[in-house]
């Protein structure tokens, strides 16, 4: 497994380029039309709100819905973000994206939001600033910072740092990286790592000395 500290643009640009194929591979309901949505059509939709850009409830919803599918399914959260008042919502994310690129303040304005922790503001704020903000993930947080079960702000900052230090070296070399790019990347190695383990556990088996071969079900 390619390491954080890798220095060499073309193998991070290689993970980068493998992410539609990995989140094609993961074999989900919606998540390749919810990933479009989230790396494509949503951006667009908040820079049209200019001046003063925000995101909607709906847009929040279904942003939660990718963060879920593509990660741990909680469906709690998704109950708390859909019911959650329209002018909070706007409100709130106007807030966070007018403090960017104070990234602090702008996850503290969007977690008061019933359902939006640390993890789901990144998401919010990766979407509106990729260049600034990566997403929480438990896959890059794993490959930075060793760790991925602290949810904290103060673990998303020591996260956002890492990986902003890193697009900056990666771009030094030519090439175009934000701290999103990193994020995907990571995300990208640590599933391709996953489908591997898997494939091993799924090879036959010789059993003793008669060399036949035992066979295992695939799991769904």
């Amino acid at each position: 497994m390619m390491e954080f500290s890798n220095p060499a643009p073309s193998l991070w640009r290689e993970a980068l380029s493998s992410y539609p194929s990995k989140i094609e591979a993961l074999g989900k309901p919606n998540l390749v039309s919810l990933d479009d949505f989230y790396r494509n059509e949503l951006p667009l939709l908040l820079h049209e709100r200019n001046p003063s850009p925000y995101i909607t409830t709906s847009e929040l919803s279904k942003l939660m819905q990718w963060k879920l599918t593509r990660g741990k399914w909680r469906p709690r959260l998704l109950d708390f973000v859909s019911s959650l008042d329209e002018s909070l919502v706007k409100l709130a994310s106007q807030k966070a994206f007018q403090c960017l690129p104070d990234i602090s303040k702008a996850v503290s304005e969007l977690t008061p939001l019933k359902g939006v922790g640390p993890a789901t503001a990144s998401a919010v704020l990766a979407a509106y600033a990729p260049d600034i903000a990566p997403f929480m993930s438990d896959e890059a947080m794993e490959a930075a910072l060793g760790n991925s079960k602290d949810y904290s702000l103060k673990q998303y900052l020591s996260f956002a740092k890492k990986l902003q230090d890193k697009a900056k070296e990666l771009s030094s070399e030519g090439q175009n990286f934000t701290p999103s790019d990193v994020e995907r990347a990571l995300w990208s190695i640590a599933v391709g790592e996953k489908f591997k383990g898997s494939q091993s556990e799924l090879e036959p088996k010789k059993e003793g000395k008669t060399g036949t071969k035992r066979k295992r079900k695939t799991s769904k």
